[in-house]
């Protein structure tokens, strides 16, 4: 594992997740995690983005002030997490915050919804009229470690409020590891009802390991997907790569890079759910703190 992060910096190679996420929790104590995986890949045909009207789906969640801490530098928070499909009006601001379990907290401290949810950029490509509109609707995708639920209730979930927006073009945005499987699943329904997508990610293997049609990724930590925080200019490019890339793409499993750097450099790498650098101590109060907020999760998502 060591040899691996060590190899990821020095070459600065993309972050392996699902290695990450497999040696993170084996140290716990916990069975590897089986991620899904297909290998044919539906294609919807490309959009005419000046007269489309695009939709945005996240796997960030509507802000719950009674629910405790959400946000950069919280602790992971199961209490704000959701386990349906949720909309609300394009036409508001909304307040969006992300308390997955498998964020990189350490390195993320500027509060920015920009980082993780390209809404305004979606809003300035409107007014300069590089899409038709803005989607009626945003919307909201659980993050269920069960693919079953995923792909047989959410999805098909998901696939009928667009449907029903006469959305003509989808961009999906995850933030942790599991996220990035659910969008996953999620832009395969939703090609396959005739919808493009494009996946912003931040987590490369994953979405290619389940087999997508478009995706923009970038080499920063988890949480922004949608571009660098408190850069306006970044977030826009990375905006810029997914429109064109719905345009463009001429068949599936088209992942174009965005080229970005983290501003601390590659360090984040080395730290992210990395086992190595935790004692058996502070491995055992990891494990612990985990098996409480698994049993909080539990609590809400059968309540």
């Amino acid at each position: 594992m060591t040899d691996m992060v060590e190899m990821e910096i020095a070459l600065d190679l993309p972050v392996s997740y699902m290695a990450r996420t497999r040696a993170w929790y084996a140290a716990l104590g916990y069975s590897p995690y089986l991620w899904a995986r297909e290998e044919a890949v539906p294609f919807a045909p490309p959009p005419r983005l000046k007269r489309a009207r695009v939709a945005l789906v996240t796997t960030a969640a509507p802000f719950r002030p009674k629910l405790g801490e959400q946000g950069p530098g919280a602790p992971y928070n199961a209490a704000a997490k959701f386990y349906e499909v949720w909309s609300m009006p394009s036409g508001v601001d909304p307040d969006l915050r992300i308390a997955h379990v498998a964020v990189d907290r350490a390195h993320w401290r500027v509060a920015d919804q920009g980082s993780y949810l390209p809404f305004d950029a979606l809003r300035m490509a409107e007014a300069e009229g590089r899409i038709g509109a803005l989607g009626p609707r945003l919307h909201g995708l659980p993050t269920n470690r069960s693919q079953r639920m995923t792909r047989s209730v959410d999805c098909p979930d998901l696939v009928a409020r667009l449907v029903e927006d006469e959305a003509n073009a989808v961009i999906l945005v995850p933030n942790c590891p599991v996220c990035h499987q659910s969008v996953a699943l999620a832009a395969r329904a939703l090609e396959a009802a005739g919808l493009p997508t494009v996946i912003m990610a931040a987590a490369r293997d994953i979405p290619e390991h389940v087999g997508v049609p478009r995706m923009v990724w970038s080499d920063l930590p988890l949480g922004h997907a949608a571009g660098r925080p408190s850069d306006v200019a970044c977030q826009r490019r990375v905006l810029a790569l997914a429109l064109d890339l719905l345009e463009q793409a001429s068949a599936p499993r088209t992942t174009v890079t965005s080229g970005l750097s983290w501003p601390g450099g590659s360090v984040w790498k080395r730290d992210y759910m990395n086992p190595s650098l935790l004692s058996a101590a502070e491995l055992a109060k990891r494990r612990a703190e985990f098996a409480a907020q698994k049993a909080t999760a539990r609590t809400v998502r059968e309540g």
